[in-house]
């Protein structure tokens, strides 16, 4: 069976290099964990098989983050979008989808399900591109999103205040507030529990 879906022409930003427009973009699942490996082998084996005329580009959309260790201090780092699922630009035929559905830890293209004309069991899937509004959509959001905070925290965690005006004072997360940078916390205060307003890098994780 041959597969030769239509694709929208692709909107890039100027400066981008804009792929030939019968190039469609598809989304692969792939093992939980395994998207940076899956993408590494697949680049791989397209050079290895010759077929980099046809599968372009594999991407793994990210948002950058800062997360927030135990100690209150902040690192740098970046959180998949889609876990789970790679997106590869291709122009579909057999060899093509082939190469990327042979891949280690690759599940299965998503795509409409072709069921069997007899019998029972799962048909076949037909691979389907994003249209050109969803592929704007996901990489215009890799371009603008600013860093998300990521926090070590959740409600019932013991913590230790390391800074501010309540700094040794420990207590436990009755909130959190990822969008504000802030959590509340209950702290023992002349004898009595009193909730406090905490910034993330005021407050550490008690082990």
């Amino acid at each position: 069976m041959t597969y030769l879906p239509d694709s929208e022409p692709l909107s890039y930003d100027e400066g981008q290099d804009a792929p030939e427009s019968t190039a469609g973009w598809y989304v692969v699942q792939v093992a939980s964990g395994c998207e940076n490996k899956v993408k590494s082998t697949l680049e791989q084996r397209v050079n290895t098989l010759d077929v980099a005329d046809r599968i372009l580009q594999v991407a793994i959309p990210q948002n950058p983050i800062i997360k927030i260790r135990k100690d209150g201090s902040r690192q740098a780092g970046e959180e998949k979008i889609f876990p789970g699922y790679v997106l590869v630009q291709m122009h579909m035929d057999d060899e093509a989808w082939q190469v990327v559905k042979t891949t280690p830890h690759v599940i299965n293209f998503v795509g409409s399900e072709q069921r069997r004309a007899t019998g029972r069991g799962r048909g076949h899937v037909r691979p389907v591109p994003l249209s050109s509004m969803e592929v704007e959509r996901i990489f215009r959001q890799v371009q603008i999103q600013e860093p998300t905070l990521k926090v070590d925290l959740a409600v019932g965690d013991r913590i230790t205040v390391k800074a501010g005006p309540f700094k040794d004072f420990q207590g436990e997360v009755v909130e959190v507030s990822p969008e504000r940078h802030k959590l509340k916390a209950s702290l023992v205060i002349f004898g009595r529990d009193t909730p406090v307003e905490l910034e993330f890098d005021q407050v550490q994780k008690d082990s």
